[in-house]
């Protein structure tokens, strides 16, 4: 795609709009960014990109469109506002990041990887996988890491394992990877998408694009994604942990098996997997059919789930204190997340829940308690409706707390060694943190204070 001279609009400058800044300088671009925040607000991103030729609107999207030939926005920011409802009048194509990475650089092979819940551990597996097979790789997207600065930069044989959330599909139009995968789909940012449709739309755009010369990767446990077949062009690859399969990854008895046709491939037992949780082996499953996918020898993937032992944020032990043990699973940013860390941890368990609230529904939540959770606590915008689901299913062990370091300490109270004290909120964590990192580490910081008191 050619942009040299061209001139482009940037809406939103956060971890991707300076990424972006930063590739479309190196391609020759103008480039105007337009945020709603103030200046005292984006100190640190202004500073990422003081070196470079911007001009800048700051608390304000109305700005002037007459020349500008493209807008790149920010995965997070909705296309139903003035300013994209004005740019689609005049014709301007409205994209993010990942379709002009895309479009970039088509001929890089792309690994997209979505799902409701699991992408990130997912693309930090794969991406350890085909290290340990010796690709020069690049694991972004909404990971963490804006895509573009690393695509300009790329090589011809680089690999790009990209984890994209519905936000970014939602505004790709082109964009064909070579490996599609969706892990699951269940209820989540309904608020932002206006329907469960919408989301599940987003979703699948991710293989919208692909060919027969392309594979698409998909949980054949889950409903939405069977009947999704018939619309899907390129070689799809099922992965299983409650079926067994034709063709496919899937768990036989206590090893984890790939079918290719008559021939059945053994990986290894699927107790030698290092991440505690059913959901955890559906993360391991899907990396082994991209993997596979891709022509990866079965001792390379072997070697590499035997020593991954998961993320930050996600069923991450903590620490044990008089015998309890401390869990942060942060990232547990809706019910169904919470859910598999619930049954994950099995028993004995004193949860923390509670956030931002994204009008989930929190029956199933509250219903997987029984058997397994000793109290619940509660904090955030959500405290209130959990607590009323809750009772309604007969579970009355509950707290009302105001903060992190409250919730920590109180479970501690409640707490008898062989107890797990476990933070899966079911909730986003924006009512009270920036992000969910943010909250896991005050989580932990709660956690090892009690140790000094």
């Amino acid at each position: 795609m050619e942009l040299e001279n061209k001139t482009v609009l940037i809406l939103g400058l956060g971890i991707s709009g300076v990424s972006t800044v930063k590739a479309l300088n190196k391609l020759g671009a103008d480039i105007i960014i337009s945020d709603l925040k103030k200046k005292e607000e984006l100190g640190e991103f202004l500073e990422d990109i003081s070196p470079y030729p911007v001009k800048l609107f700051l608390g304000t999207n109305d700005i002037p469109l007459n020349n500008v030939d493209l807008i790149v926005k920010s995965p997070g920011i909705p296309f139903d506002i003035p300013i994209i409802e004005k740019a689609k009048k005049l014709d301007i194509e409205v994209i993010n990041d990942l379709e002009l990475a895309y479009r970039i650089i088509p001929k890089n092979k792309f690994i997209a990887i979505t799902g409701t819940n699991g992408k990130t551990t997912t693309t930090t597996l794969t991406g350890e996988i085909f290290k340990k097979a010796g690709y020069s790789c690049h694991i972004t997207g909404n990971i963490g890491v804006g895509i573009l600065w690393e695509a300009v930069n790329s090589k011809e044989e680089d690999i790009f394992i990209v984890e994209a959330s519905s936000f970014q599909l939602e505004s790709t139009e082109k964009f064909k990877p070579k490996v599609s995968t969706i892990l699951n789909i269940t209820p989540d940012h309904i608020n932002w998408h206006k329907s469960y449709k919408n989301y599940i739309d987003c979703k699948k755009k991710i293989f919208k694009s692909q060919d027969d010369t392309d594979f698409t990767v998909l949980n054949y446990d889950d409903e939405i994604l069977r009947k999704s077949k018939d619309s899907i062009n390129s070689n799809i690859i099922w992965f299983s942990v409650n079926n067994k399969l034709d063709d496919g990854v899937y768990i036989d008895g206590e090893d984890i098996v790939i079918k290719d046709g008559e021939e059945a491939i053994k990986v290894l037992p699927w107790k030698e997997v290092k991440m505690p949780g059913k959901h955890n082996l559906e993360n391991v499953l899907s990396s082994i059919a991209i993997s596979w996918s891709m022509g990866i020898d079965i001792e390379v993937i072997e070697d590499v789930l035997k020593n991954f032992e998961g993320l930050e944020h996600r069923i991450e032990y903590v620490t044990s204190i008089k015998g309890i043990k401390f869990y942060n699973d942060s990232k547990g940013t809706n019910p169904v997340s919470s859910i598999e860390a619930i049954k994950a941890l099995e028993d004995s368990i004193i949860l923390i829940a509670g956030g931002k609230d994204k009008e989930s529904d929190f029956d199933e939540f509250v219903e997987v308690f029984k058997g397994r959770l000793k109290y619940l606590i509660l904090l955030g915008e959500t405290s209130k409706k959990i607590k009323e689901t809750a009772i309604k299913h007969g579970f009355n062990n509950i707290y009302i707390v105001g903060s992190i370091k409250e919730a920590v300490n109180k479970s501690f109270q409640l707490g008898n060694s062989g107890d797990k004290i476990l933070l899966s909120p079911a909730c986003a964590s924006w009512d009270m943190y920036k992000s969910f990192e943010e909250r896991g580490k005050d989580f932990k910081k709660a956690v090892y204070s009690l140790k000094e008191d």
